[in-house]
Parts: C-alpha cells; sequence; structure tokens
C-alpha cells in the first residue's frame, strides 16, 4: 500500500538537538501560503495539537530507553514511548498558541527540532482530546518534558 503525506508547513526553532526539557521551547509554524486560509478561526484556541514528521530519524528500534535516561526509567518497546525510533516516525504533541500572525503560528513546548515538516494541525478541543482517568507508568512521571 502506498501513502502519501503532505506537509502544510516547517517548524522554525533553535534547537537541533534536544533530549526532553521542551516545555519552554518556543516554535514558529511556518505554514505554506497554500494553506493560510485554513487557519481562519484557530486564535480562539489555546492549545493546538501538532502532527509532524520526524525527518532526522535513521534508525528504527523495537525497544529503547526513555530520554536516555538508563536504570531511571524501564527499557520498554518503541510503541510504549514517545522517542521518535519508531518505523514511521510521526510525532502527535499538544502545544500552547502563543500567538497567530498570517500564516505564522508561534508555540510553546512542541518537541521539535528545527527544520520539522509540520504534517497537520487540529485545535485541542477538550470534550474530544481530554480522558478522564488516563492510566499511565508510575515512570513516565521521571521523563522532562
Amino acid at each position: 500500500m502506498e501513502i502519501k503525506l503532505t506537509s502544510i508547513g516547517i517548524a522554525k526553532n533553535k534547537e537541533r538537538e534536544h533530549f526532553g526539557k521542551w516545555k519552554d521551547v518556543i516554535t514558529d509554524l511556518i505554514i505554506h501560503d497554500r494553506y493560510k486560509d485554513a487557519l481562519s478561526g484557530l486564535s480562539e484556541y489555546s492549545h493546538l495539537i501538532v502532527i509532524y514528521w520526524m525527518h532526522d530519524v535513521k534508525t528504527c528500534d523495537i525497544r529503547h530507553v526513555p530520554q536516555g535516561k538508563v536504570g531511571e526509567v524501564p527499557e520498554v518497546g518503541i510503541f510504549a514511548c514517545r522517542c521518535p525510533q519508531r518505523p514511521n516516525p510521526i510525532g502527535v504533541s499538544t502545544a500552547e498558541v502563543l500567538s497567530i500572525k498570517n500564516a505564522v503560528i508561534t508555540v510553546r513546548s512542541l518537541d521539535v527540532i528545527d527544520g520539522t515538516p509540520i504534517l497537520d494541525i487540529k485545535p485541542y478541543t477538550p470534550q474530544y482530546d481530554a480522558i478522564a482517568n488516563a492510566k499511565v507508568p508510575d515512570w513516565v512521571n521521571k521523563l522532562e518534558y
């Protein structure tokens, strides 16, 4: 089966190498001009869900220690962590909207490096996106966001 993905824009920030600690990183999402009218109404939202292609990932791991925290967190299957070394390195993250000007969305806490292709964005909508009584392993609290 062939799947075609289209980038709607690109991420611009000062980060090239980063391992956790994304919560204060500011990123501009530069949306391609042909999609700028699709941003209408987006400024009414405080957060976005951003879907992106982790284009610099060169390996595919079956198991991984999240954030390299050997001895602090367990080795888990790649699908049990947010690490990029997956068969299809697609990332999904929620980020705070700081501003929208023309075709540039400025966000905080998006875990992407400079040059990352943006595949899609969706407004964060609590009745669709919040999970009551969500469960995560205790070790997840040791990761740095």
